[in-house]
């Protein structure tokens, strides 16, 4: 490959990095503004209910922190949140005094049923432009690139 073109495939590679970044940020954003608006709720509040409701025996706040990449701190200030509004309990570890798991209520479980049908709808309307060839195309190649990162060991 001459110079020129491992310049040039460079440019593409950032242009690349740049329009997935633009297209993930709009999404975010909206998704963002739908959360507040129809359940004056947040996104870090939707992700913390989804981990739970995948894991219905519970979870430990560290291995919530490390399932959402986030600090712990974080995931203290909203577990707090839910368990002041009932949507989540702290239940304790037998033999570790110290450590609990959290899990939703059922009152937490069909709140977030709900938020999760709502998320779902708002993202095939956010996307509705693109064919299930498009979508297909992209998983495609999104899981390729994902794929070529893990074994860098970049992700």
């Amino acid at each position: 490959m001459s110079l020129d073109n491992a310049n040039n495939l460079s440019k593409e590679r950032l242009r690349l990095w740049l329009k997935l970044l633009k297209a993930s940020r709009a999404i975010e954003d909206e998704v963002r503004r739908r959360l507040r608006k129809e359940y004056a709720s947040t996104l870090p509040r939707f992700d913390v209910m989804s981990a739970l409701s995948r894991a219905p025996d519970g979870l430990k706040m560290g291995e919530i922190s490390k399932l959402l990449r986030v600090s712990g701190g974080n995931i203290t200030a909203i577990v707090d949140k839910l368990t002041e509004e009932g949507l989540a309990q702290r239940v304790p570890i037998p033999g570790d005094r110290r450590a609990h798991l959290v899990q939703l209520t059922q009152r937490g479980q069909d709140d977030f049923k709900e938020h999760a049908k709502a998320h779902e709808n708002w993202i095939d309307g956010i996307l509705e432009g693109l064919s299930a060839d498009d979508v297909e195309g992209m998983i495609k190649r999104l899981d390729h690139l994902t794929i070529a990162l893990e074994e860098k060991d970049h992700v």
